[in-house]
């Protein structure tokens, strides 16, 4: 017997302090126009000292489970989606599952931008054989203590904040979610991250994350669009089947670009970005977790969600909201 999964509550947690353009602006050679012409963001959220990966993704797991009407003791899998790991062990989701009362597995999983739907999916298959009922999962990110902040071309995109979804057994029988999960390891110096496991090139820039922007700005577009198409060719679908399109919040430009391409309409795909910046694996499950509080989600609405980014990595996925 196959069970099937269902999003069953959603929340998030940002922390408050905000960074605008306008304060960026005084430390590098930049504006707020030319951050925003270019990424379509105005702020994004920083967490204070004593703010930390795990405790971003607590505040988003109880905010989460109040959502689903559950509590701790009711989740049987845990995984937190995070490139910004408090500590390289315990695993951040061991932390979160002490926190909040849940049981059975709990590890992390780290895919970048793309992690938050790899979480699902993995969570999907362990629902489906019948091992898991409910699980929890968190995209957390710390981005700002990892950031160069003199480098122009990065520190203006990324934010901290974390969001969580319920994923649980269906009440009632329908069709199976779709995955799907695809890498490409020949891009990985698009985009990287040093943290001391390897020798750092000689010229360069000493911290933070590296980008080839025009070269990512790409692979954001065509995947977003491929993924999407591949989703819905599995399922039968057409777009005016989806009820929310959920892609990760990497750069509005790219977000327009493909769901133009898709013939999406604008008030169907989520997008936050403007005001939480790039939260990496936490974007998806905040952009939904806002869509949720606003009541504009409903029982029985398909929801598509796409992450993009380091790796490279993509992962596109589609569930449906409480049935």
């Amino acid at each position: 017997m196959s069970y099937r999964s269902t999003l069953l509550g959603c929340g998030k947690y940002a922390p408050k302090r905000v960074m605008t353009n306008d304060e960026i602006a005084l430390a590098v050679d930049t504006s707020d126009e030319w951050i925003f012409t270019r990424t379509g963001i105005r702020r994004r959220h920083i967490a204070a000292p004593e703010e930390t990966t795990t405790s971003l993704a607590i505040e988003a797991a109880r905010d989460a489970l109040a959502s689903a009407s559950i509590n701790g003791g009711e989740i049987d899998l845990t995984i937190v989606a995070t490139s910004t790991p408090d500590y390289g062990f315990p695993a951040s989701a061991c932390l979160v599952q002490d926190a909040v009362g849940a049981h059975g597995g709990a590890f992390d999983l780290e895919a970048a931008c793309s992690g938050f739907v790899y979480a699902l999916a993995l969570a999907d298959s362990m629902i489906r054989i019948g091992s898991v009922r409910n699980a929890l999962i968190i995209g957390s990110e710390l981005y700002s203590r990892v950031l160069n902040w003199q480098d122009r071309s990065t520190c203006i995109l990324f934010g901290d904040g974390a969001g969580a979804v319920v994923l649980s057994r269906a009440a009632q029988p329908g069709p199976l979610p779709r995955f799907t999960l695809g890498s490409d390891g020949s891009g990985g110096p698009l985009l990287t991250m040093y943290n001391g496991g390897v020798p750092e090139p000689s010229n360069a820039t000493p911290g933070g994350v590296r980008m080839n922007g025009p070269e990512t700005f790409k692979f954001g577009v065509r995947i977003l669009v491929d993924v999407t198409e591949q989703v819905l060719r599995d399922e039968g679908l057409s777009t005016c089947d989806v009820d929310w399109l959920v892609p990760h919040q990497a750069n509005q430009r790219i977000i327009t670009a493909a769901t133009k391409r898709l013939g999406f309409a604008d008030e169907r795909v989520l997008s936050n970005i403007e005001e939480y910046g790039n939260t990496s694996a936490a974007s998806i499950p905040l952009a939904l977790a806002e869509c949720v509080e606003r009541g504009e989600v409903l029982p029985g609405h398909r929801v598509l969600t796409v992450g993009f980014g380091a790796g490279l990595t993509w992962a596109g996925g589609l569930l449906t909201w409480r049935t």
